[in-house]
């Protein structure tokens, strides 16, 4: 059976050397291995959906040699598959109406957990309202649903990283499966189409290891196939946080202006991760046989201010 992977750009902002380490490495893995590839546009995050992003994504991803035989598939046009899924888990008794804001959750959860943006749920509302109309009623505030956690660690081996373990239950609580603004979240709907689209393997940074576990969780009870997943470490910069603008513009368009050539760009990607020398010239499809994701290191890449000057220099020769 074919093996099917995905690319799946958030239009929230620019594409920058990180997210086309990992989008490379990802198209690798499945091309590798004679797979179909579908590109996946992840817009359900309304307010910071930005009109031309997903545009740039997309030139960005073609500039760099990067291709996809099905898609470009928008979540926003799969709402109604969504939608179905949730009502299931509602129907299982194992999602509920939840009216906690941020703050009271802070206040209520005895420590944060999984990271700089999380709190843990202490499950306030589970059980509190028979349904999410009443719970609005009571409180006069909009509803989320929060998917009830199942006890005890999820393990899983991950391609890159081996055997690895993840408790939600302990780390993050209860976790929000739709907004109260009837968006759905992140997890419910990467569950959905991951199955939809019968994806294989799930190729991402390793910064979102702990929302496998939350997934297959949802996965176990949709009764939805898990795919093999990999982890491989992000690119950061000097203090050891994933590259952002504070780092400088690393965004594959600031460098596609200054007039760098994509085989320099692609050929260090490759470089830092262990697939070719340093200072090589290539494009993703000279690195196709051979590519092993075992020759992919296991700790993060640095990428300082003085190698990012260098290789501005170096990439428009």
């Amino acid at each position: 059976m074919t093996v099917r992977g995905r690319l799946a750009p958030s239009p929230t902002g620019a594409l920058h050397l990180g997210n086309a380490r990992t989008f490379l490495l990802g198209w690798l893995s499945i091309r590798a291995r004679g797979g179909h590839v579908v590109l996946r546009i992840e817009d359900l995050d309304g307010p910071r959906v930005k009109a031309d992003a997903e545009a740039a994504a997309v030139s960005d991803l073609r500039w760099l040699g990067l291709d996809w035989d099905e898609g470009p598939v928008r979540q926003t046009d799969r709402l109604d598959a969504y939608r179905g899924a949730i009502e299931r888990l509602v129907a299982q008794g194992v999602a509920y109406p939840c009216v906690c804001t941020r703050s009271e959750i802070e206040r209520a959860a005895s420590a944060p957990h999984a990271d700089e943006h999380e709190t843990r749920y202490p499950g306030t509302c589970r059980g509190r309202f028979p349904t999410r109309e009443e719970a609005e009623r009571a409180s006069g505030r909009p509803a989320a649903l929060r998917f009830v956690a199942p006890d005890g660690p999820v393990a899983f081996e991950d391609a890159v990283r081996g055997p690895v373990s993840f408790d939600p239950s302990r780390e993050c609580g209860d976790f929000v499966i739709e907004k109260g603004n009837r968006t759905p979240a992140y997890q419910l709907a990467c569950v959905v189409d991951d199955a939809a689209m019968e994806i294989g393997e799930v190729l991402r940074g390793d910064d979102l290891l702990p929302s496998t576990a939350r997934q297959i969780q949802l996965q176990r009870a949709l009764g939805l196939p898990t795919p093999r997943y990999a982890h491989p470490p992000l690119v950061v910069g000097e203090d050891g946080r994933r590259l952002a603008k504070r780092h400088g513009d690393t965004t594959i368009r600031a460098f596609r202006e200054m007039g760098a050539r994509p085989e320099a760009v692609v050929g260090w990607l490759a470089s830092i991760s262990g697939l070719a020398l340093p200072e090589a010239r290539t494009l993703p499809r000279d690195l196709v046989s051979g590519f092993e994701l075992a020759r992919v290191p296991k700790t993060p890449q640095v990428v300082t201010s003085s190698c990012l000057a260098a290789r501005r220099a170096d990439w428009i020769r």
